[in-house]
């Protein structure tokens, strides 16, 4: 582990290789888990905002779940989470034409109506950052759904920290990432 200002950065993080390769899972992130994605408080009203622009790309079961007990819940760690439709899609997956799931929020980001991109835990997946008393973890995530985006990734010699470049600096800063890259010159396996 290193620590970067507030932060202890799991190892794997900067050696571990991962590219997503949604053409072999087709977005099954989205889909399966426990519960729903991670969110930051200050997350819940863009959600909101976000609803008239993609209310149409959401299925009616996911529009039903939204009327019915909103875009969050508090999950049993007293934290909110993405709603989720029968215990297991995110609220705000859609599908493209070839029936790879994505992300209804992205989708409008991309088409230019609007300018929240997606909750940042599922812009860092398969990283999760861990609240402390103190510090934040930041870790590597590994599930088996992923095991082509690891193959791709080592195909094409990204590292998990390299493949989230933007999402990390969106959560963390510019200065965290330069040094996350440093450390990682000096602790490559």
């Amino acid at each position: 582990m290193i620590q970067i200002e507030d932060t202890i950065v799991s190892l794997d993080v900067i050696e571990e290789m991962f590219f997503c390769d949604l053409s072999v899972c087709k977005g099954i992130c989205c889909v399966e888990g426990e519960s729903g994605a991670p969110l930051e408080e200050e997350e819940l009203p863009l959600l909101r905002e976000a609803l008239p622009y993609i209310w149409n790309d959401l299925s009616p079961e996911a529009q039903n779940v939204i009327e019915k007990q909103g875009v969050a819940y508090l999950d049993e760690d007293n934290e909110y989470v993405t709603s989720i439709v029968d215990g297991k899609d995110c609220v705000f997956t859609c599908y493209d034409e070839t029936g790879i799931c994505k992300c209804a929020i992205e989708k409008a980001y991309r088409e230019g109506k609007i300018s929240f991109y997606k909750p940042v835990s599922c812009h860092l997946y398969p990283v999760r950052v861990a609240k402390y008393k103190g510090f934040r973890a930041v870790n590597y995530h590994r599930w088996s759904v992923c095991q082509a985006a690891v193959a791709l990734g080592k195909s094409k010699n990204l590292k998990v920290y390299q493949f989230l470049r933007e999402p990390l600096i969106r959560k963390f800063g510019e200065e965290w990432y330069k040094q996350l890259d440093e450390v990682s010159k000096i602790s490559v396996k």
